[in-house]
């Protein structure tokens, strides 16, 4: 496998951009508390593990058949990320906490049954996001080598990829009962996305080359 570093560095920042599982997130921990985040990790977690097995399956044959298609993968990866750079650096806004606890002021449900709504939306904005495979598409084939197990590489690399993106989540989840400030604070929003996003313009040019 090529690269470990470079690519556990990438998987890192992919998982740390703001998104919909952001969101959606910090609605749920806002809301309804730090346990409806836990299980709302839970549901990406899923959610990341079904894209794995999918990606896993297609994969494998893809990428030992094909050297040329292999190639093309590559570069339309570092296109990719090259884009989410550019994206992320001019995007005005991350998102506002005030927005989403207005949004979380609705009457509250019971525990046990909040949490298991967390989780399956979480499930569901994962499993019903085409863009999910897509980066198990254009970013783990750049890391394999052909010569060796391409199966074992690719589970390695996608075990990597849902292991960092639950201690991310859950760190955040714990993120903001105390840095709520932080969050919220348009100059931290401002400095954190332009700094990712040349990062990503950054490794997309290494990796086309």
């Amino acid at each position: 496998m090529d690269s470990l570093l470079t690519y556990v560095t990438i998987a890192a920042m992919m998982v740390i951009i703001p998104g919909a599982d952001t969101m959606l997130l910090v609605k749920n921990t806002l809301g309804y508390g730090a346990k409806a985040g836990r299980f709302t990790v839970l549901g990406m977690a899923t959610g990341l593990c079904f894209w794995t097995l999918i990606a896993i399956l297609g994969l494998a044959v893809v990428i030992a058949k094909s050297v040329i298609l292999f190639s093309t993968i590559k570069y339309l990866g570092a296109a990719y990320l090259i884009y989410l750079g550019i994206r992320s650096f001019f995007t005005k806004s991350v998102f506002s906490l005030k927005e989403i606890q207005a949004q979380a002021n609705a009457p509250i449900k019971s525990s046990k049954r909040y949490n298991k709504e967390a989780f399956m939306q979480a499930l569901l904005s994962n499993v019903l996001n085409p863009k999910t495979v897509l980066v198990y598409i254009t970013i783990m084939p750049q890391f394999i080598n052909l010569k060796e197990n391409v199966n074992e590489q690719l589970i390695i690399l996608a075990l990597i990829l849902t292991s960092l993106a639950v201690v991310w989540f859950l760190f955040l989840v714990q993120l903001i009962d105390y840095a709520k400030k932080w969050l919220n604070n348009s100059k931290f929003q401002k400095i954190f996305q332009k700094s990712t996003g040349i990062m990503l313009v950054a490794f997309g040019v290494k990796t086309g080359i």
